[in-house]
């Protein structure tokens, strides 16, 4: 009965079987894998933003790479804003996916060192995108600043091009090394996104609170491609299961024409 089994066409259908049902395996353990990852990025955000500010120098110095248990931590810091050496970072978006710039300004510690603060979002609403932005001001003389502690900008990292011959005074990543050799100055690593004080007539427009990974949906994509590797030999049964019961009724008539339907006169 199950002889055509052994034909072309079921011996390929089944191989094509027999390497689904491993491939969707590892579909799904790869999945599973990404729902892990992501599940202890989101707890280690949800344990930054939790925990207690701390001075900045206690988690980063110059040369420092911010580390994923470091990111996101609330920092504060006492000095002034270095204006003059102040940059603007392009083609960055706001809450609203609005193409602005970042400005990013030196903050000279009490010690001497340098720390990078995003104070937020302005709009790129200048004549040109080769003239330097209207920026707010920040305050002025000594301040307490408070932020969340963020590691340099990379290109391997965010996929920005750190393109060259900007106009002046305006960069694509902020990335401490690059801002040490341009201020000369000892800069602690990495920057942070200021939270406090918060600014006159709001802007810059502050950074948001960082977003959570989706992990629920890589664990019901696990889900999903354990379900197909199950439901592939149902399906090669029930179909080995109709062909059978088609070639036996066949085969029936053959034997017996009287059994077959009558032709329609």
């Amino acid at each position: 009965m199950y002889r055509f089994l052994m034909s072309r066409q079921w011996v390929i259908l089944t191989l094509i079987a027999l390497l689904l049902i491993p491939t969707m395996i590892r579909l799904g353990i790869w999945q599973m894998h990404r729902y892990e990852e992501r599940t202890a990025r989101n707890q280690l955000v949800t344990d930054a933003l939790a925990a207690e500010p701390v001075p900045v120098e206690k988690l980063t110095a110059p040369g420092h790479t911010v580390t994923s248990a470091e990111r996101y931590r609330t920092v504060t810091a006492k000095g002034r804003f270095d204006t003059e050496n102040e940059v603007v970072v392009r083609r960055r978006t706001n809450s609203d996916d609005e193409v602005g710039y970042h400005v990013l300004t030196p903050f000279v510690l009490d010690d001497g060192k340098v720390l990078l603060v995003n104070r937020g979002w302005i709009p790129s609403d200048g004549p040109s995108q080769t003239t330097f932005p209207k920026v707010p001001a920040p305050p002025r003389g000594e301040v307490t600043v408070e932020g969340r502690l963020m590691p340099d900008e990379t290109t391997a990292a965010s996929g920005i091009k750190n393109i060259q011959g900007l106009p002046d005074r305006q960069i694509m990543l902020i990335n401490s090394e690059q801002q040490a050799r341009r201020l000369d100055a000892r800069v602690l690593g990495g920057y942070i996104a200021q939270t406090s004080p918060e600014p006159q007539g709001d802007t810059p427009e502050l950074m948001g609170n960082p977003g959570k990974e989706d992990a629920a949906l890589n664990y019901a994509y696990a889900i999903q491609w354990w379900l197909f590797a199950a439901a592939v030999p149902v399906g090669w049964t029930v179909l080995a299961r109709r062909e059978a019961r088609d070639r036996a009724r066949k085969a029936a008539e053959a034997a017996d024409p009287s059994e077959a339907e009558p032709a329609a006169v």
